[in-house]
């Protein structure tokens, strides 16, 4: 139940880890930003089958729909953190894993304070140059709601998941929802026009998405197709994906202001 963003807007990971409710003709779907999806154009959305499924004739291959950010989404689990495979104490990527909000900063505790870690585009964060050391490590992850939270005792065990009982917010949605979006919802027309015949499972864009105003592109979904294996929060090999370039020119601020309003 994932989503991919376009290679442009999927910038270096910066919405994995977030959901989206996405609503297409036959329903809606709660799906996980994972990866991104290169061949998409901007304004496209590329979802798993069995999300396409929830909202869409599979056959289809691409339907327009709208989509918005969940600030805040319910999640079964606390936090989870891994480090990746080949990590050692000259060098580390580590990854969050349930947190329900797309980060914003992840930082390592030393002795002078807190060092930010670097974002890489396969959604882990790296420590070089000077490497961390043996650990175990303290880390402080805030999300792009400026949500933080701080958690310790974290080992050095490549390629393991380690369960801690940390949240970002709440006990699984408690917490106050993100204040409401300053601009007004952007609406365009669909960005592909359904096909005349039945199409196969996998197809890609043949019609550029449509925009107003030079910078919002309209909002189309397609079946999960040839997919970079970037590696996401989830097992994944798909991804979703946020609304407009504005988002990776921007940053986080943008992030948090266009992901949460609903494209059409």
């Amino acid at each position: 139940m994932d989503v991919a963003l376009s290679h442009v807007e999927y910038g270096t990971a910066d919405a994995c880890g977030g959901y989206l409710d996405v609503e297409g003709p036959d329903g809606s779907v709660r799906v996980l930003i994972t990866n991104q999806c290169p061949e998409c154009q901007v304004g496209h959305i590329d979802l798993s089958k069995q999300a396409f499924g929830r909202i869409g004739p599979v056959a289809a291959g691409q339907i327009p729909v709208s989509y918005t950010l969940v600030p805040n989404p319910p999640l079964a689990q606390t936090i989870a953190l891994r480090v990746k495979s080949g990590s050692s104490r000259w060098w580390m990527q580590i990854q969050p894993l349930d947190q329900g909000n797309p980060i914003a900063s992840f930082e390592l505790q030393t002795g002078s304070g807190w060092r930010s870690l670097v974002h890489t585009d396969d959604n882990f964060w790296m420590a070089e140059n000077p490497g961390p050391g043996d650990g175990p490590f303290t880390v402080r992850i805030t999300d792009i709601f400026g949500q933080t939270v701080t958690v310790g005792g974290v080992a050095l065990a490549v390629a393991q998941v380690q369960r801690t009982g940390a949240r970002l917010y709440g006990d699984g949605g408690a917490a106050e929802p993100a204040p409401p979006p300053t601009e007004p919802p952007t609406t365009a027309p669909p960005t592909t026009a359904p096909p005349t015949t039945a199409a196969p499972a996998n197809v890609a864009p043949t019609t550029p998405p449509t925009s107003r105003a030079g910078s919002r592109a309209g909002a189309g979904a397609e079946l999960a197709s040839a997919r970079s294996e970037a590696g996401g929060p989830g097992t994944g090999s798909t991804a979703v994906a946020v609304a407009t370039l504005a988002v990776l020119a921007a940053g986080a601020a943008a992030l948090r202001r266009h992901l949460a309003r609903t494209h059409r």
